[in-house]
């Protein structure tokens, strides 16, 4: 069932779905704004695709029947409206996101909650282990939060994101697009997944940033020291990236971090 402007007070009412604040719940009423977000997504009928958070099913709507789809929602309400409207078509998943394994899917959707949108763009890109394609909403100030790759945005998240591979911004979305309205714009991106190096080693790139960006007051070569106990080991490697000792960790570029792991790892 599309999900509009015409239908949302109707629907939330008689069906006693309300948004809940604490599930950071934010209905998409604009039909054009869902189908661009899932077209985008480029499914075809053999992709097991996961939706998370399908609230009401604005874009469940366009996925139904493109694609193996299902749908994780923790909150009941949510599953049970979809249940009434989508009947045996979707299988649906009760659970947080989180705890369940995410590894079987194809390409990942959804519209993330704002309070928990960085640890869960972590969680997607560690576990998403066959998802060649995602399609994801975000508080607009919280994707820089993960995209940049400079400056105080720029962190351990971004060196993961873009070592497995390109992001795409695709549209921005205003509160008025939502029901109720957020106090913020709204930001769609695509990732895809073309990684370049092994996962295995971007994650440990990322273990290492994450040690690394701890505490960004301090210099590089003072980070390294907390983690590799062998000073010349240090000195050498960032003469042979050039990297001066005094430089910060928010100015070394995600494809530099992946070569010092590979010179320390050596």
């Amino acid at each position: 069932m599309e999900i509009n402007r015409s239908n949302i007070n109707e629907l939330v009412n008689k069906c006693n779905v309300r948004p809940d604040k604490d599930y950071g719940q934010n209905f998409l009423i604009e039909p054009l704004i869902s189908q661009k977000i899932t077209d985008a997504l480029e499914v075809n009928k053999d992709d097991k695709v996961l939706e998370i958070g399908p609230g009401l099913g604005s874009l469940t709507h366009y996925l139904e029947n493109k694609c193996d789809l299902d749908v994780c929602d923790i909150d009941n309400r949510m599953i049970d409206f979809l249940i009434v409207f989508y009947k045996d078509n979707i299988n649906y998943i009760l659970n947080d996101v989180r705890k369940i394994d995410i590894s079987k899917y194809d390409k990942i959707i959804g519209n993330l909650p704002y309070n928990i949108t960085t640890e869960l763009v972590a969680f997607l890109l560690i576990n998403g282990d066959n998802a060649k394609r995602m399609v994801l909403m975000c508080q607009s100030e919280a994707f820089n939060r993960f995209y940049d790759v400079s400056g105080e945005n720029y962190g351990p998240l971004s060196v993961l994101l873009h070592l497995l591979g390109e992001s795409k911004k695709i549209l921005t979305v205003k509160p008025g697009s939502f029901y109720p309205a957020p106090k913020c714009n709204s930001l769609v991106f695509s990732f895809l997944y073309k990684p370049i190096t092994a996962k295995e080693v971007a994650l440990n790139v990322y273990k290492m940033c994450k040690s690394l960006f701890s505490n960004r007051r301090k210099t590089i070569y003072n980070n390294l020291k907390n983690i590799y106990p062998d000073v010349d080991k240090i000195n050498e490697v960032l003469n042979k990236l050039d990297i001066p000792i005094n430089t910060r960790p928010e100015n070394i570029s995600p494809y530099t971090y992946l070569k010092m792991y590979e010179l320390f790892s050596k």
